[in-house]
C-alpha cells in the first residue's frame, strides 16, 4: 500500500530544495533571485549566442555578477561564438576562450540552434552539430569532464503547416521567417535530430543535456529510443504543455515515462528574466510558474490545459521528485548538495 509519506503535498513546495536547469537572466537587478531563495530554488543562468537581445559578451557579464553575488544559489552555462567560424584558429579560440569561462567559475557550456539553422560554411552548406571542428571543441569538453547543454533544432511544429502545429501556431504566425515549413531549402527537423544524435554516437562520453525534451516534445517514445540509446544523456522538462498534453492523453504512460527515466529528466522553465518596473509582478510569475510545475509534478490535483481539457497531475513519488527537481541536476553540473 502506498503511504501518505512516499509522496510530497502541495504545502511541502518551499520546504523542498528545488533546482530550474534553464533560466536567462538579462539584468542586474536581483528580484528573480529574491524570489528563488525565498521559494526554496537554485537555478542555472544559460548564457547563448543568440542573434536578438542581449549579446552574449553581455549575458556573461550580468552572469559573473550574480555569480559573485550569489555563489550558493546560483550556477551558471557559457557559450562560445561562431562569428569567426571562417578563422582558421577558430577551434584553438573557443577552446582558449571556454577554459578562461571556466576558471571564472562555469560550470557548462550551451551550444545554440544557431548551429544547424543559421551558420554556413564557405561554400553556403548548412553547419550541423555533428561537424568535425564542433567535434574538436567537444572532444575538449567530454576529457575536462564538462558538460554540454544543447538546444538542437527546434519542436516539431516549426516544420508543419500552422493547422498542423500543437501549440506554436501564434509565435510562428507572427514570425514567418522562423517558419521552417515555410523554408525548405532548410535543413529539415529529421536534419537536426539524426545530427544531434551523430553527434552522440560520436561521444559517447560527453555529459550532456538536452534543451526543451531534446526537440523530441511531440513524441515520448521517440524521446525514450534516445535516452535508452544514451545513457548520458539528459533532459530538461521546459516543454510542459506537452508534457501536460501527453499526460492528458495518457497519463499512465506518461507517469511511466518518468518513473522509467527518473536519472535523465530534469526541471526547468526557460524563463527569461528582464528588467522591469514592477519587480513584485515578476516575483509573482515565477512564482506561479515554479508552483504550478511542482502541482503538475508532485501532486494528482486537477489542472486545465487551455484549449485541450482537464487532466490530473503525475504524483510522483517522493525520491523521484528529489531527483528531478536537484538531484539529477547536482550530478549533472558536479555541484555539491546546498545546505
Amino acid at each position: 500500500m502506498k503511504k501518505q509519506e512516499d509522496y510530497y503535498q502541495l504545502e511541502d513546495f518551499g520546504m523542498v530544495k528545488k533546482f530550474d536547469i534553464h533560466i536567462h537572466i538579462n539584468t542586474s537587478e536581483t528580484h528573480f533571485i529574491e524570489q528563488a531563495v525565498e521559494d526554496n530554488f537554485y537555478f542555472l543562468d544559460i548564457v547563448d549566442d543568440r542573434p536578438f537581445g542581449l549579446p552574449m559578451e553581455k549575458q556573461q557579464e550580468f552572469a559573473l555578477l550574480h555569480l559573485n553575488n550569489f555563489p550558493q544559489q546560483m550556477e551558471f552555462a557559457t557559450t562560445f561564438p561562431v562569428s569567426d567560424w571562417a578563422e582558421k584558429d577558430w577551434v584553438q579560440n573557443t577552446i582558449a576562450d571556454l577554459e578562461q569561462s571556466f576558471a571564472k567559475g562555469a560550470s557548462a557550456v550551451k551550444i545554440w540552434k544557431n548551429i544547424g539553422m543559421d551558420l554556413r560554411d564557405e561554400n553556403g552548406a548548412f553547419v550541423m552539430v555533428d561537424h568535425p571542428r564542433i567535434d574538436s571543441v567537444l572532444t575538449y569538453l567530454t576529457r575536462k569532464g564538462e558538460p554540454l547543454l544543447g538546444h538542437n533544432g527546434e519542436p516539431r511544429d516549426c516544420w508543419l503547416p500552422l493547422e498542423e502545429m500543437t501549440f506554436s501556431q501564434g509565435y510562428y504566425s507572427e514570425h514567418p521567417e522562423y517558419h521552417m515549413y515555410l523554408h525548405p531549402e532548410y535543413p529539415s527537423y529529421e536534419d537536426q535530430i539524426t545530427a544531434r544524435d551523430n553527434m552522440l554516437q560520436k561521444h559517447p562520453e560527453l555529459n550532456f543535456m538536452g534543451a526543451h525534451l531534446g526537440s523530441l516534445e511531440w513524441s515520448l517514445d521517440e524521446l525514450s529510443k534516445r535516452l535508452d540509446a544514451y545513457p548520458l544523456m539528459r533532459v530538461d522538462l521546459t516543454r510542459m504543455p506537452n508534457l501536460k498534453l501527453h499526460t492528458l492523453k495518457n497519463r499512465q504512460k506518461t507517469r511511466n515515462f518518468f518513473m522509467t527515466y527518473q536519472d535523465q529528466l530534469i526541471y526547468g522553465t526557460d524563463s527569461a528574466i528582464n528588467p522591469t518596473d514592477n519587480p513584485g509582478e515578476l516575483k509573482q510569475r515565477i512564482h506561479e510558474k515554479w508552483l504550478d510545475g511542482w502541482k503538475f509534478f508532485a501532486t494528482d490535483a486537477p489542472i486545465n490545459l487551455k484549449g485541450f481539457g482537464e487532466l490530473r497531475g503525475l504524483k510522483l513519488p517522493r525520491q523521484v521528485i528529489d531527483k528531478i527537481y536537484f538531484e539529477n541536476a547536482s550530478k549533472l553540473l558536479g555541484f555539491k548538495t546546498r545546505e
